[in-house]
C-alpha cells in the first residue's frame, strides 16, 4: 500500500494539495488516518476493492439480461440509443446498486476475508498479538464509507436518476402512470375538504367537484361545481364551470351561481395521480414534507413513502452489520475451503433482503408502523452478528 502510494509522487502532491485548501485540511484531520496503520489500509482496500469488483460484475449480468428481456419493446417503440444508456442505463445502474448494497457488502466481506484465512493471514496477524476486535477496525472503517455513501446516493442523488429512467420506460417500455381516479376526498387546507367523483390526469379535469368548509364542527360554505380544470400555467389554480356556492350563516343562506369560476386550492394533479413507486422518485426531504402534507389532509396513504423514507436510512445501518456477521463467519480457516462461507453468507444476504420485503409487506397492508417494520431485520440480524462476534475466533 505504501509503495503504491508513492508511485509518482501521489503523496507529495496530495499533501500539498491538502495545504492549499484550508476546508480539505481541516476534513483530512477528522478523518481516523491517523488510527489506522498499513496493515488496516491493506485490509480496506482489499475490502472496498472487492466490493466494487462484485457490483461492476453482477450489475453488468443484470443489464445483459434486462436489455435482452427489454430489446424488443424499445426497437417496437423506437427508443433512440442516446436514451437507452443515458436515460435508462446509467440510472438503472446506480439504482440497483445501491438497492443490493447490503448483498455486494456481505458477498465483499466473505469472499476477501475467507481468502485471507485460507493463506494463513489471519492467523499471522493474530499471531503478532492482534485481537479479534481491534482487526475489525478497518472493516468498520470501510462500512463506514460505504454506509455514507450508500445513504448519500439512495437519499439525494438516485431518486432525481430514477424520474428521468420512470420516465423512459413510461414512454418506450410500459406506462406505470393511472390516468384516472375515483372518489377523491381530502382535506387542502384547515378546515377545508375536497371531494372529487372523478378525476382524468390526461384533461387535468375533474367532475363532481364539491369543497366545504367549517367553522369547528359546523358547515358554514358548500361549493359544487359540475367540472373543475387546473391551470398548469399557476400553481393551485383551479376553474369550475357550472358552479354553485351555499354561504350558510346562521339562519341565513346566501347562494350563488355561475358559469365559471376561478378558485385557489391547494390541490395539485400530483396529489389526484400516484404513480407506482412514486416515493423513489423522492428525495429524503421531499418525502418529509409529502408525508406531512398527506397527514394534514386527513389521507392514509403516506406508508410506502415512510418504509422508503426510513429503508434509506436502515439500510446504511445495514452495512456495519452485515460486515461484522461476514468477517465473524470468514475469519476461522476452514479445511473446505471458502465454499462453506460463501454459501452461508450468500444464504444470510438474501434471507436479509427477503425479510426486510417481507416486513415492509405487513407494514403495507397490516397495522405494524413503517418505522419498526423497517427496522425489524437489522434488529434481528444484529443479535446474529453479536453471536457469531462471540463465537468468532479470538
Amino acid at each position: 500500500m505504501g509503495k503504491f502510494w508513492n508511485i509518482g509522487g501521489w503523496k507529495n502532491k496530495f499533501e500539498q494539495w491538502l495545504k492549499n485548501h484550508a476546508w480539505a485540511q481541516s476534513l483530512w484531520n477528522l478523518m481516523p488516518h491517523k488510527y489506522l496503520k498499513r496493515l488496516d489500509y491493506y485490509i480496506m482496500a482489499k475490502f472496498l476493492g472487492t466490493y466494487v469488483f462484485a457490483i461492476a460484475l453482477i450489475i453488468s449480468i443484470a443489464v445483459v439480461f434486462d436489455f435482452n428481456e427489454k430489446m424488443d419493446r424499445f426497437m417496437q417503440h423506437e427508443a433512440p440509443w442516446n436514451a437507452i444508456i443515458f436515460d435508462y442505463y446509467q440510472n438503472f445502474i446506480p439504482y440497483f446498486a445501491n438497492l443490493f448494497s447490503p448483498l455486494f457488502v456481505f458477498i465483499a466481506v466473505i469472499f476477501f476475508t475467507a481468502k485471507m484465512a485460507e493463506n494463513s493471514e489471519i492467523i499471522a496477524m493474530f499471531s503478532t498479538g492482534m485481537s479479534f476486535k481491534r482487526m475489525l477496525r478497518p472493516y468498520m472503517v470501510s462500512a463506514a464509507i460505504i454506509s455514507i455513501v450508500t445513504f448519500f446516493l439512495g437519499a439525494y442523488i438516485i431518486p432525481k436518476g430514477s424520474v428521468t429512467r420512470i420516465n423512459f420506460e413510461d414512454k418506450y417500455y410500459k406506462e406505470r402512470k393511472t390516468n384516472t381516479a375515483r372518489n377523491i376526498q381530502m382535506q387542502v387546507d384547515t378546515n377545508v375538504v375536497a371531494y372529487i367523483e372523478r378525476y382524468e390526469d390526461n384533461r387535468k379535469t375533474g367532475y363532481r367537484f364539491s369543497l366545504d368548509k367549517f367553522d369547528g364542527k359546523q358547515l358554514v360554505s358548500h361549493m359544487t361545481a359540475r367540472t373543475i380544470v387546473y391551470d398548469t400555467l399557476h400553481a393551485n389554480h383551479w376553474s369550475a364551470r357550472d358552479y354553485m356556492i351555499r354561504e350558510l350563516g346562521g339562519e341565513r343562506e346566501v347562494i350563488k351561481r355561475g358559469n365559471r369560476i376561478d378558485t385557489l386550492i391547494k390541490l395539485t394533479p400530483d396529489d389526484l395521480i400516484l404513480m407506482q413507486n412514486q416515493q423513489e422518485m423522492m428525495t429524503n426531504p421531499e418525502l418529509s414534507e409529502y408525508i406531512d402534507r398527506q397527514r394534514a389532509r386527513g389521507l392514509s396513504n403516506t406508508k410506502e413513502f415512510e418504509i422508503e423514507y426510513h429503508k434509506r436510512i436502515a439500510m446504511s445501518f445495514a452495512s456495519f452489520i452485515l460486515t461484522l456477521i461476514g468477517a465473524s463467519l470468514s475469519s476461522r480457516k476452514m479445511k473446505g475451503g471458502m465454499g462453506l462461507n460463501l454459501g452461508i453468507g450468500l444464504g444470510l444476504s438474501f434471507s436479509y433482503i427477503l425479510f426486510q420485503t417481507v416486513s415492509s409487506t405487513f407494514a403495507v397492508n397490516g397495522n405494524m408502523p413503517p418505522v419498526i417494520a423497517v427496522w425489524i431485520p437489522n434488529i434481528l440480524y444484529a443479535f446474529i452478528a453479536f453471536f457469531l462476534y462471540r463465537r468468532a475466533p479470538k
